[in-house]
Formats: structure tokens, C-alpha cells, sequence
């Protein structure tokens, strides 16, 4: 039975600092189970190696050693060893084009492979997540950026007292700052010229959840999607107070045969007879922040042609959008490219298509950073850390040579486990295609 596992230097991203296990539960399963951790020496992880090497783990430059490998973004193709188990966010699920070269390599290799993406309980709800985080650093990387561009355009609100939020040494930092400005909007109100200002969030999942968490430190009022189309026939609204509208799957999309009721299964079961609802809703928008799960049977919210149109016109309401999901011309079509954190924020001409860095220029400001947890990365560790904890034991000590109906391994895991042995398990043999 095997007892050794690794952690690798995550080196996708040049701020990716998380880590999947965190020293204190190093120390636990050491312990608890008789574990042995192998940590691939890293110059920028969140916690160093010393913090590891006093939880009693071994340092390496490599994991050689290691049957089992944890991770947190996809491993390089040349990374990958005969037999192995290796754990992280694969994202291949959707069919990603850029990663079927690394899945090929796996299953050349005859290796076994499980995401945390996929594992979920007897609901389907995902057990083992960063969203939350992801929401929070997205609500906190928007209110900054929409701080930025609203004084490129000429206003200067109590948003610039927000940071990027890995600037900040935690999340309470952060969380003082925008308490800070919630107070001075309280109180001193924002020009009349962007009010009332409304920010809409789409999803109610972890990541919108944390995007609500953060929000709820400024004045806010929630309200209906459709008191949003009512705003202003309700006269001079308050300056001081945001107004915050979540919508759903039934504010996003309507089915296509006229005066037909809206059927949350039956749009997840067809959604192919369903079309964009969610246009009349934009013109009267501040913000968006985008959190929902999307692949591409459903229908996008926010498409080129539509803010081309909305353009026309000159400078709409619409100052930003916070794209948490980062679908790359996905639910929101202007999310043209993955951001990193050095680089996280472009303008979006509508008219050209083309991207300008930062926050100047003509057209829509955008921040879609791929790694947003990794913004957090302490806490985004440590939540991780502690949810996968119960969950290593059995991922490392499992007997992968088995069949894999014969595998002694949680549900949960099973479910997660989409190469065994090289071969596509067969929950996940629709990826065939896309390879």
C-alpha cells in the first residue's frame, strides 16, 4: 500500500502561489494516516518550504519519488510519468482544445487522472472548490478597476481607495478598504451623473456567493431584476445607496416558442430551445459580474453584436464587466482572453474588437483573471486544504491497478476519476471525440 504523495511547484502562472495541501494538515496526515509528503521546493508558494519541512515533509527539487502528485493548474505535458496518479484542475471536461495535448500525454503514459472539478456529491454539487475565492478577489478586482476607469472617465469616487486584491497581505485588508469606501458613499454619496448605479450579478453558486459577500460591505439595497427596468420612473434616486440585482436562469433565458412558462429542468435538459433574455437588463446596468456556470448548448448573455448596438449611441451606462468565469468568448463574448494578475484589466472596443491594456481608451472595461483565487492565496489554501484533507488518505493509498469498478476509493472520487490507467473512464469517453 502506498503512503508517499507529492506537491508540485505550480508554474503556469507566474503569481500562482496556491498550494493543495497546506503544512499543519501535512502534519495531520503524517499523523492520522502514516503519510509521506514529498514538497517540490518553490520560490513563491504562499507557505515556504521551511513552514513545510517543520510539518515534518521532505523537500525535493523533484517528485521522482511520488506515485501520487497534487496539484492545483494543469501540469506541463513533458511533467507527466508512466503509471502515475496525478491530481489537480485539468479542465478538459468541455473538450479544452489547449489541454488535449496533456491529456493525450496522460494517456499515453498510461496514467490515472482526477479532477477536483468533478468531485461531487450524490446531488452533483462540487465538494472540493476555490469559488468562493474566485468571487471574492473577482467582486474586489472589479469594485478596483471600476475605481480606475470611472476616473479615466472623469469621476473620482471612493472606489480608488480599493486595491487589486493581491496587494493585500489578507482578506481583511481588503475588507477594510472597501468598508472604507461603502462609508464614504454613505455619506458623501457618488456624482449624480452615475446614479442610480446598479450592479448586477449573475449565478447564486460559491463564486457569486463570495461576490455577494464582498459587495454587502458597501451600502447596498437588492432588488429585482424587474424593479431594475424601473429605476428611473421611480424619479431621482439616492446617491448613496448601490442597488444590486442577481439574476437567474430565468432572467438570463426564455424559451424560443412564444408565451411559453420558463422550466429550469427543462432548460437544463434542453437548452437548445432557449434564447438570450437578458439584453433589456444591460442599458440599465453599472456593472456586471459574471459567476454563473456556462457551456456553450446554453445561450450567451452578453454578445459583440449586442454591444456594438449598445454603443451606437455613445458611452452607455455600463462601465465594467467583472467576468469571474472567464469562458473565453463564452457567456460574455467580450471576454476575449484569460488575464493574468500582473496584466488583469483590458478595454474592449466594440466596434474593432481589438483589447487595449489597463483601464484607458474607448470601449468596455473588462477584468477576466484566470486565477482569481490565487489572489487570496492563504486563505484560498487553507479552505482547500482543509476540504480535500479527508479525501487524501484514500486517493493515496488506493490500489490503481485494480479494475476500475473494483477501485477502493469514495464516491465522490470515483465519480472524479476521468483516466484510469491511460483510458477514459466511462462517465468522461465523450472527450474521445475532442482528442
Amino acid at each position: 500500500m502506498n503512503n508517499v504523495f507529492g506537491i508540485r511547484h505550480e508554474d503556469k502562472y507566474r503569481l500562482e502561489r496556491r498550494t493543495p495541501v497546506i503544512p499543519r494538515h501535512a502534519a495531520l496526515l503524517a499523523k492520522q494516516s502514516g503519510l509521506k509528503l514529498l514538497v517540490q521546493s518553490s520560490p513563491k508558494r504562499i507557505f515556504p518550504d521551511e513552514a513545510f519541512r517543520v510539518s515534518g515533509a521532505e523537500i525535493v527539487s523533484d517528485l521522482a519519488m511520488a506515485p501520487v502528485i497534487f496539484g492545483v493548474k494543469e501540469m506541463p505535458v513533458s511533467f507527466f510519468e508512466p503509471h502515475k496518479t496525478y491530481v489537480f484542475f485539468s479542465h478538459v471536461i468541455k473538450g479544452q482544445e489547449y489541454n488535449m495535448p496533456m491529456l493525450r500525454r496522460m494517456m499515453e503514459l498510461k496514467c490515472n487522472l482526477i479532477d477536483y472539478e468533478k468531485v461531487v456529491d450524490e446531488m452533483g454539487r462540487r465538494l472540493i472548490f476555490f469559488g468562493r475565492y474566485a468571487g471574492l478577489a473577482g467582486m474586489i478586482n472589479t469594485l478596483w478597476s471600476l475605481g480606475l476607469r470611472l476616473k479615466h472617465l472623469g469621476y473620482y469616487t471612493p472606489f480608488l481607495h480599493i486595491k487589486q486584491a493581491h496587494l493585500y497581505d489578507s482578506l481583511n485588508d481588503a475588507r477594510r478598504d472597501i468598508i472604507k469606501a461603502g462609508h464614504e458613499i454613505a455619506h458623501q454619496g457618488l456624482p449624480e451623473a452615475l446614479c442610480p448605479f446598479t450592479i448586477g450579478i449573475t449565478g447564486y453558486g460559491n463564486v457569486s456567493n463570495g461576490a455577494m459577500e464582498i459587495s454587502a460591505l458597501l451600502p447596498i439595497q437588492e432588488i429585482e431584476p424587474s424593479d431594475l427596468l424601473k429605476l428611473k420612473e421611480k424619479g431621482k434616486a439616492p446617491n448613496n445607496v448601490l442597488y444590486k440585482v442577481v439574476f437567474k436562469e430565468e432572467h438570463i433565458s426564455q424559451p424560443l416558442k412564444q408565451d411559453s412558462p420558463f422550466d429550469l429542468h427543462d432548460y437544463y435538459q434542453n437548452p437548445q430551445f432557449y434564447r438570450n433574455a437578458f439584453e433589456k437588463y444591460i442599458p440599465h446596468l453599472s456593472v456586471l459580474v459574471n459567476g454563473m456556470y456556462w457551456d456553450s448548448r446554453y445561450p450567451k448573455i452578453v454578445t459583440k453584436a449586442y454591444l456594438e448596438k449598445l454603443y451606437m449611441d455613445g458611452c452607455p451606462k455600463l462601465t465594467v464587466i467583472g467576468d469571474i468565469t472567464c469562458d473565453i468568448n463564452g457567456s460574455v463574448e467580450s471576454c476575449v482572453k484569460a488575464a493574468e494578475i500582473e496584466d488583469p484589466i483590458f478595454i474592449y472596443d466594440p466596434f474593432t474588437h481589438q483589447i487595449t491594456p489597463g483601464h484607458e481608451g474607448k470601449g468596455l472595461l473588462m477584468m477576466t483573471v484566470d486565477i482569481l483565487p490565487s489572489e487570496l492565496p492563504r486563505e484560498s489554501s487553507e479552505y482547500f486544504s482543509q476540504v480535500l484533507l479527508n479525501y487524501i488518505p484514500a486517493i493515496v493509498q488506493a490500489d490503481y491497478s485494480q479494475p476500475f469498478d473494483q477501485l477502493a476509493l469514495p464516491n465522490a472520487i470515483r465519480k472524479a476519476l476521468i483516466l484510469h490507467q491511460g483510458e477514459l473512464t466511462p462517465e468522461y469517453r465523450y472527450i474521445q471525440r475532442y482528442l
